[in-house]
């Protein structure tokens, strides 16, 4: 099984949901005995002993999940993964310039989008039919190095959204089905 986007989404949305469960439970508990009448049953020992233990779990998801993050290797590599095409994208007055109006992108291979703000900060997010997102990544004003490599390894419509608050107008940066991914084999 390959590790998608929605793989990734799903066991961080159960890991992460158990461990907020937990602090949370830490919280009622320390908080009931605190406010209780007649002495506190939460002795200091207790309490940072497991607090210390919500860190070293804390830390331990996020090294896991560091780890188990398939695009990672592209992003601090990517001179070894060239692209084979490369999209330059500009974003100005809450507007998207594109090269074409649908960016045909083939499956299985990397494809590197170039984006440029000329004002503000923006997002570029790319989003699936269903407008669960694939990637995004935080497009920073008048710097050449906001760039990301990425491999479609679906076919369909993809839709472009900014994903960075740009003021009112940014809600509608969208660019429903801009990209165009295919020869994907079925």
């Amino acid at each position: 099984m390959s590790v998608t986007t929605h793989t990734v989404l799903w066991g961080q949305t159960i890991i992460y949901t158990i461990y907020v469960s937990v602090i949370i439970l830490l919280m009622a508990w320390f908080a009931y005995n605190i406010t209780r009448k007649g002495p506190s049953k939460v002795s200091p020992k207790a309490f940072y002993t497991f607090v210390g233990f919500l860190v070293t779990v804390g830390v331990s998801i996020h090294l896991f999940t560091y780890f188990t993050i398939p695009w990672k290797h592209v992003d601090l590599n990517a001179a070894a993964y060239p692209a084979a095409q490369t999209y330059d994208i500009t974003m100005q007055d809450h507007q998207f310039s594109m090269p074409a109006d649908v960016l045909e992108v083939p499956c299985n291979e990397y494809t590197e989008f170039n984006v440029v703000s000329n004002d503000l900060t923006y997002g570029f997010g790319v989003f699936r039919p269903d407008n669960s997102m694939i990637f995004q990544m935080q497009v920073v004003p008048w710097r050449d190095d906001n760039t990301i490599k990425w491999k479609f390894t679906e076919p369909g419509d993809f839709t472009i959204r900014s994903t960075e608050y740009s003021g009112p107008e940014g809600a509608q940066m969208i660019l429903k089905d801009a990209i165009r991914v295919t020869g994907c084999e079925a």
